[in-house]
This record gives C-alpha cells, structure tokens and sequence, in this order.
C-alpha cells in the first residue's frame, strides 16, 4: 500500500508541477486558475489509478470505502508535498520573482480595466498585503499546500465511493491457457 501511496503521489505531483510550470513560462500559455486547477484534476487522476491498482492486485478486486480512501488521501497528500517542494525549488531558482510578477500583472489588469484613484489605491493595498504574506515561508508553504489538497481530496473521495464497487472498472481477467 505504502509502494502505491509513493508512487502514485510523486507521479501525480510531478505531473502537477510540470503543468503548472510549463503554463507559466511558455509564451503565449494560458496563466488562468481554471487552467491551473484543471492541470491538478488531471494528474490527480492518479488517485483513480492508484487505488484501482490496490483494489485489483491486493484487494481480489474488491475494496471498501474506508481503505480506498485512506490510499487516496495518502496519494494526494504526497502529491501536494511534492508541489510544495517544487514550487519552493521554482521560487529559488526564478528569485522569488513571481509574486513581483502576479502582482505586476494583476495592478496592469486593473489599470486596463479602468480602475483608478482609491479604489485603485485599495488595489494596491491588498497585493503588498498579499505580498507581505507570501513572504513569509510558512504561510507560504500552508498556502500551496492548500492550493492542490482539498482537490486531491475531492478525487479521493469520488475515487473510493466508485472503486468501493467491485463491476466499476472491473479487473481484467487474464484467460486461462487449454
């Protein structure tokens, strides 16, 4: 169960992390959340696959909700620990640039859409204060964390309640040789 939990989460994150980087440094990539978030549904499939694979080797084909789950959450809580640790990796590596850069861009976005004066005072209020947060290492980290947990979350649990059904992906029986 432990080789599954490993192995699925770091594929699962590494994937994450790949999708996340690769939209932001790629020219012309979309730097949307909706992207972002559907970059981690995707690889979080792993979940999916992970305990399917535990159900079918060591399970008979058959699980029950509470250890499907359990695998799942194990899944994803690696999955996340290894978007924490690469984005950290990121973050070093690119100088702590990006928050300058998100901000930079989210003023510029507010500029062009005709915000000024206070309410544009407030804007800037709100992203130093955003600033100022993210500067500090452990709000950061608890920050990232919870950017791809409560997804990885959700899929464990749809994971478990459709996997806890024996006929849901079946396991493929091998025929036996005459």
């Amino acid at each position: 169960m432990t080789r599954i939990i490993f192995t699925y989460g770091l594929i699962s994150g590494l994937i994450i992390i790949a999708g996340i980087i690769g939209s932001i440094i790629l020219p012309g990539a979309s730097h949307s959340e909706f992207v972002g978030y559907l970059i981690m549904l995707v690889a979080l499939s792993a979940i999916l696959i992970g305990v399917k694979q535990y159900r079918d080797r060591q399970g008979g084909g058959v699980i029950k909700f509470g250890k499907a789950f359990l695998i799942g959450l194990g899944i994803a809580a690696v999955a996340s620990v290894v978007y924490v640790v690469v984005w950290e990796i990121y973050l070093a590596v690119t100088d702590y640039s990006f928050m300058t850069q998100y901000i930079e861009a989210a003023l510029a976005a507010k500029r062009a859409a005709g915000v000024t004066g206070e309410a544009y005072q407030k804007a800037v209020a709100e992203t130093e204060h955003m600033r100022a947060i993210y500067a500090n290492p452990v709000l950061r980290l608890g920050m990232t964390f919870i950017e791809i947990f409560p997804v990885g979350l959700l899929v464990a649990l749809v994971s478990a309640g459709l996997l806890r059904f024996s006929g849901f992906l079946p396991a493929k029986t091998r025929p036996t040789p005459a």
